[in-house]
């Protein structure tokens, strides 16, 4: 996620229209499984990348969560939604707290990190967060071995009458390097009527199991691949859990 992204930034209000909040209840439920499988008690959750706080949502009744994300736009949607969680806007990347965690939770938005230099950063973030004997988790939406081009479309009508429609479109432009491209298509509906046509072109990250068990070894983790149980129609997703050393 970076500052050009307008869907991040003036268009944040957006998002719980694009994708609402229950649609994440179920792969929340399987994150919170992986998230108490730590060595110690996990109460205190750090999520890196929160986004509109649809996870968070979620988590909260069972965790004490601080949310951090690199978009103050989406914060401001996470706190409508989460207000009893405490919101800090960092860059995942280099975000320092000065303080640790039970468990460090990224979502989807470690795809931004489209190098192994920006996945090690990240990763390094979470690390630096954890406690002894807690974990990250990190959730991509794919790897290597298990990417698939492909299109997906939604939205839903607002309360407030407004009202999305979406097409996204994903493929790889470039199979030797680390990252692939996603075209969004926006129809944004105003209370007036009124309909707005925005196009973005995201590009993200996609590695190895192999290369995120290396990065993360590497980060003094000890990690695992974990195939994702959902219902939903779609190829489950590889999460990885990794396990900091007690001292």
């Amino acid at each position: 996620m970076t500052a050009e992204h307008r869907f991040y930034g003036e268009l944040a209000r957006w998002w719980p229209l694009i994708s609402p909040p229950q649609e994440y209840a179920e792969e929340a439920a399987f994150a919170l499984s992986l998230l108490d499988s730590a060595s110690i008690p996990v109460r205190e959750v750090l999520e890196l990348g929160s986004g509109g706080g649809h996870n968070a949502v979620h988590l909260k009744a069972r965790f004490t969560m601080t949310l951090v994300d690199l978009a103050e736009e989406m914060l401001e949607v996470s706190r409508r939604l989460n207000p009893e969680c405490e919101h800090l806007q960092g860059d995942m990347r280099t975000v320092r707290l000065g303080r640790g965690f039970d468990a460090v939770f990224v979502h989807d938005a470690v795809d931004y990190m489209t190098t192994e230099a920006e996945l090690s950063q990240a990763i390094e973030t979470a690390y630096v967060h954890c406690r002894p004997g807690g974990l990250a988790l990190f959730v991509p939406d794919a790897t290597v071995e298990t990417f698939e081009p492909g299109t997906d479309h939604g939205g839903e009508d607002g309360d407030d009458g407004r009202a999305v429609r979406f097409l996204d479109w994903t493929w790889d432009p470039d199979p030797a390097d680390t990252s692939v491209s996603t075209e969004y298509a926006f129809l944004l509906r105003d209370p007036d009527g009124s309909v707005r046509v925005v196009h973005e072109t995201h590009r993200t990250g996609l590695f190895s199991t192999d290369a995120w068990l290396r990065l993360l070894a590497d980060a003094g983790f000890e990690p695992r691949a974990v195939q994702e149980q959902t219902s939903e129609d779609r190829t489950p997703r590889t999460l990885f859990v990794a396990h900091r050393p007690p001292r």
